[in-house]
């Protein structure tokens, strides 16, 4: 019964077999028939399938080959246990005879199944079936290696239309790149307030000169787009942001020019020698409005970008300037003084009277400057100094009464094309960011691009910069000479400078310090040049000895006495016209002036300078019975003054002097105004800067004194960082009798007649 049932289950085996072989020999065949096409992975499947089908019926054959062999010695135990108890019970002679019967017969009985079993033909067969199966596995095997090579090149031409191989296997990485190596980092994505994309050009005043820039919107890389040794500044896109509006006196005087981004040719579009500047262009690009001084009065102007036709807006006798038109086409926002105050209007070239022009802002405690429409029309913004700080404003363009909205910090702002945010300028102590605003959904201000300090005027464009001009870097860095070279010369020794004298300078002690002398030489030559005149080189003072006393509201601890500082004729606010106007400026919780110099009456044609846009403050009207203005330290101009001035605090930030604010009592202290005063002190606290042309015994009682250590609680006095005790500017104590010839002061630095450093 065993052995039907071995039969019956190697027959099974055989049949699976077969049927592995019949399906492995179809895959086959099929393989060879669809060669060209999908023929390898179907081939390749169904040789996988047989692989399996083989593999288990081997599974199948080894456990029934073992259950088998077991059962099989079990049966001769139970078999030769059974035939032993047989021949106990017969006897022992008939067991004898028995037992040699039964053997025979057993041996017999063996013999036959054993003969059965060699000439059963399905061990031979089975034989055959196992090594054409281990045949089948072993070619198997080889078309998947050889099917799944990556370095295989895939054969063109066959299989699919066009030679395209739709599973061909994904090229690995060369095997020298590290397992754990950097993935390659994606293209950050824009902020949404950025997405508007486009490019972006502004101004960067380097060098004592301005220069127009642009970049892309996400790029990092500006390019510069002018260079030329004069200034160049307020660029604004055409619609299309195909050309270039700016102002330059590249010629000599301001005027205004078109760049095409595309040829790089420029245009010259206005040919007067009166100012021209802060050009716009119409919606539709066919006209520019600008704003022109001519007849001693700064107004609007619109003409054709041919030159055709040149049309007059505003008339009014205050100053009208930094226009801008809406996106309609019928309406011109502008700033003007004429309510007594720096507010935006609108003029309407439906009704083109200057009278029905409106103002928008209309607010008495704000100057409002920079405006600019939205993409809609709907909103203006502009930027004005709120507490301290330059804002972002907008309001509704055609609700005079709306309240305007604060944005954020900035200055100069522009639109983005969709209207959803703007960009302006913010300054730090040290550096200017163009920061995008959001307008219409909440967000947060994100940084577009660090620029140099000073920065503005940035007009943003849907279109971006050509690929050519991308590509080829700009004009690249300006080719200049710097501003001046400080000749140093150490004494070495204690203390290690020197002071230098000024030539030609009038002045109580024309010196300074061997470290600053060379950067204000080089500003008087240039100052000379853009006023007309020698302006300074008359000054009300420099060097301080330190024996100076000051006068009430001035500081002890002065920068004159450090050689850093110079100061102008405070009393140039007089005249008629007096040769300099102040600009007030509250900046954070100080008040600093923006000096403003009247240029030589030769050149008041529009050659040197160009008009004031700000309204001076009138420190005379204090003394002129005005209670207000009395305690006020003053009050503005009524008037905005005629004639061309330069701005002599920018020029002398550009060699890197700099003003100092205001005292907090200079209403009722005029020394304390300190308008006439510009120091330089490179990053040195005053005593360092003392340091520098005394010895520290010289400095008597303005050096750090350390403080005694208390009784009760003693302590370890820190002498690298003395606490600052303030005594009266006298020599220490003398441990003797000082006699009438002795000074009291130690002797003033050694003064160089060099001059040069």
């Amino acid at each position: 019964m065993l052995l039907r049932a071995y039969r019956i289950t190697d027959k099974t085996g055989v049949a699976i077999l077969k049927t592995g072989l019949v399906l492995s020999s179809t895959a086959a065949a099929g393989a060879h028939a669809v060669t060209s096409s999908l023929g390898r992975v179907l081939g390749g499947i169904f040789g996988l399938i047989a692989l399996v089908l083989g593999g288990l019926w081997r599974v199948v054959r080894v456990i029934l080959g073992g259950v088998w062999r077991v059962l099989r010695l079990v049966l001769n135990a139970i078999g030769s246990v059974v035939m032993m108890l047989v021949s106990v019970a017969q006897g022992g002679a008939r067991a004898a005879g028995g037992s040699a019967g039964t053997a025979m017969a057993r041996r017999a009985a063996r013999a036959e199944l054993e003969s059965e079993l060699a000439e059963d033909p399905l061990a031979a067969r089975n034989r055959l079936l196992s090594g054409m199966v281990v045949v089948l596995v072993g070619v198997l095997l080889a078309l998947v290696l050889w099917a799944t090579n990556p370095a295989r090149t895939p054969i063109t031409g066959q299989g699919v239309a066009g030679g395209a191989n739709l599973f061909a296997a994904t090229p690995l990485p060369a095997t020298s790149v590290p397992l754990l190596a950097t993935a390659v980092p994606t293209v950050t994505p824009l902020p949404s307030i950025l997405e508007a994309r486009g490019s972006l050009a502004y101004t960067v005043r380097e060098n004592g000169q301005s220069d127009i820039w642009a970049i892309n919107i996400g790029d990092r890389t500006p390019i510069r787009l002018t260079n030329s040794p004069q200034d160049e500044r307020d660029a604004v896109w055409s619609p299309d942001g195909r050309k270039l509006a700016y102002a330059s006196r590249q010629d000599g005087n301001w005027e205004i020019y078109i760049y095409d981004v595309q040829s790089a040719a420029t245009a010259r579009m206005t040919f007067d020698l009166s100012f021209q500047g802060a050009p716009q262009w119409s919606p539709d690009g066919q006209w520019i409005v600008y704003e022109s001084y001519q007849g001693n009065n700064l107004d609007i102007y619109i003409m054709r970008v041919d030159g055709s036709q040149v049309e007059r807006l505003t008339d009014h006798p205050g100053p009208d300037y930094s226009p801008a038109w809406s996106p309609d086409g019928r309406s011109i926002a502008f700033v003007s003084w004429r309510d007594g105050n720096q507010d935006i209007f609108v003029f309407s070239l439906d009704d083109p009277r200057d009278t029905a022009s409106v103002n928008i802002t209309n607010t008495a405690t704000r100057h409002e400057d920079h405006p600019v429409w939205s993409p809609d029309g709907q909103v203006l913004a502009f930027s004005a100094f709120d507490e301290g700080v330059e804002k972002v404003f907008v309001k509704p363009a055609n609700d005079p009464d709306a309240v305007a909205q604060v944005l954020g910090r900035g200055r100069a702002p522009t639109w983005s094309p969709d209207g959803r945010s703007l960009i302006a300028a913010v300054d730090s102590f040290d550096s200017t960011q163009l920061i995008a605003i959001p307008f219409t959904q909440a967000g947060f201000a994100t940084t577009v691009i660090p620029v140099p300090r000073g920065a503005t005027a940035p007009h943003w464009t849907s279109a971006p910069l050509p690929a050519s001009l991308v590509n080829s870097g700009g004009l690249g860095p300006a080719v200049v000479q710097p501003l001046f070279i400080e000749q140093v010369q150490e004494t070495g020794g204690d203390p290690p400078y020197d002071l230098n004298l000024l030539i030609d300078v009038d002045a109580p002690v024309a010196a300074l310090s061997d470290r600053v002398n060379d950067s204000f030489n080089a500003l008087r030559v240039r100052a000379n040049e853009v006023i007309g005149f020698d302006f300074l080189g008359q000054l009300e003072d420099a060097f301080w000895p330190i024996e100076r006393l000051p006068q009430p509201g001035e500081p002890r601890r002065n920068w004159h006495m450090t050689g850093r500082a110079f100061a102008i004729n405070r009393n140039a606010i007089a005249g008629f016209p007096p040769p300099i106007e102040l600009v007030r400026e509250d900046i954070d919780i100080n008040t600093y002036w923006r000096v403003y110099v009247r240029v030589s009456d030769d050149a008041q044609n529009g050659e040197l300078g160009e008009p004031l846009r700000h309204m001076p403050w009138d420190f005379l009207s204090r003394n002129q019975g005005d209670v207000e203005a009395y305690n006020q330290g003053g009050r503005l101009r009524t008037e905005m003054p005629s004639g061309y001035y330069v701005d002599l605090t920018q020029l002398a930030a550009d060699y890197g002097w700099q003003p100092i604010p205001a005292g907090t009592d200079w209403r009722a202290n005029f020394n304390a105004t300190n308008y006439w005063i510009f120091v330089k002190p490179e990053g040195l606290s005053w005593f360092d800067a003392m340091r520098e042309l005394y010895t520290l015994g010289q400095l008597g009682g303005f050096a750090p004194t350390a403080v005694p250590p208390q009784a009760s609680e003693p302590q370890t006095v820190d002498e690298q960082q003395p606490v600052e005790v303030e005594v009266q500017p006298t020599v220490a104590e003398p441990t003797q009798m000082i006699t009438p010839d002795a000074p009291l002061l130690p002797p003033p630095p050694t003064v160089s007649n060099e001059g040069d450093g």
